[in-house]
């Protein structure tokens, strides 16, 4: 556990008293900024539904979410102190750690990674049957692709460069092709004809939490009250989206995004949904956005072994468990 997590609940608790006394005027609310890893879309629909039903301001918070791109890179101004939370991820918390940028994981809003791998309809019986394909096609560079060689024993000269382009992928049966799970299938199908079969990948063992809600030591080190506000409203907006009303944060995605449909963000949902991306696992009791020390002993020795990461690096400094695990929010999924 970092140090962070040694801020303790009375000290928490006295500072939203203070900064946070039941605002009721615009000129009260705290302005806070979360960047985003790209364009707006239902994978975000938790952040969005906290500032559509107000539940960012009944926090003392007015936050504005910066959507990301192909030309944003919100965590670096994150570090530069344009925003004050970043939609990160667990593998480059540890990069920052061991190449001494100050980022902090301090919470986990998916508890599965949605990559998946995708195949020809009945073409393999299970996972580890990839390793017959001839032709992957996955990312340069991609961690989890470093680890299937060394857990599963694949290998580089099975895997061709993704393009997004998905008509390689459609024409080669005897091919498999990375995506998104609220993403790729969905278009392979509309495309296609056919449903691929879907290879989620952290049911495979991948054990690596998406989503997260990332900032810089100094703004967990002196605004926790603000992290932990926050922090708990982003909770509630995740479990209002997915088991809630959510018609005004889906208005509000397509509104930041035109190129966005209701079909997918249905689509999005359903599956977001079904493979327990965000609440699955610890959440049933500990809430959505949980974090556990063995969970991320678990991944970093996977990365060290697959030669993604070295040995050494004090993950501890890359998350907190101070604001997470607690139970927020529970009481608002459907019994």
């Amino acid at each position: 556990m970092s140090d962070y997590a040694r801020l303790g609940p009375l000290g928490l608790a006295l500072g939203l008293t203070a900064a946070f006394a039941a605002p009721t005027l615009a000129e009260d609310l705290i302005p806070v900024t979360y960047g985003t890893n790209w364009v707006a879309q239902a994978e975000h629909g938790g952040f969005y539904q906290a500032v559509a039903d107000g539940t960012y301001k009944a926090c003392g918070l007015d936050v504005t979410i910066v959507p990301g791109g192909p030309q944003v890179n919100n965590q670096a101004l994150m570090l530069a102190g344009k925003l004050d939370f970043y939609m990160g991820g667990t593998l480059d918390a540890m990069f920052g750690v061991q190449q001494g940028l100050p980022l902090v994981n301090v919470a986990a809003m998916f508890q599965k990674e949605p990559q998946v791998l995708l195949t020809h309809p009945g073409k393999i019986p299970d996972f580890a049957r990839m390793k017959g394909l001839s032709t992957i096609f996955t990312a340069d560079g991609a961690a989890y692709w470093e680890w299937m060689k060394s857990a599963y024993g694949f290998t580089d000269e099975q895997r061709k460069p993704y393009t997004f382009n998905s008509a390689p992928f459609i024409a080669d049966e005897n091919s498999a092709m990375q995506g998104y799970l609220t993403s790729e299938p969905f278009s392979v199908e509309k495309e296609a004809g056919w449903k691929p079969d879907v290879w989620l990948l952290a049911d495979q063992g991948y054990t690596s939490y998406s989503t997260t809600i990332q900032a810089t030591k100094d703004t967990v080190e002196k605004k926790p009250e603000v992290v932990k506000c926050f922090v708990d409203s982003s909770i509630k907006g995740w479990y209002t989206y997915l088991y809630g009303d959510n018609k005004a944060a889906n208005a509000a995605i397509i509104a930041a995004n035109p190129d966005m449909t209701q079909e997918s963000i249905d689509y999005a949902i359903t599956h977001l949904k079904s493979e327990g991306i965000v609440d699955s696992g610890d959440t049933l009791t500990m809430g959505i956005g949980a974090i556990t020390d063995d969970r991320m002993k678990d991944f970093y020795a996977k990365m060290v072994k697959a030669g993604v990461i070295p040995d050494g690096v004090d993950i501890s400094q890359s998350y907190t468990t101070a604001f997470v695990d607690k139970g927020v929010g529970l009481e608002l999924k459907p019994k």
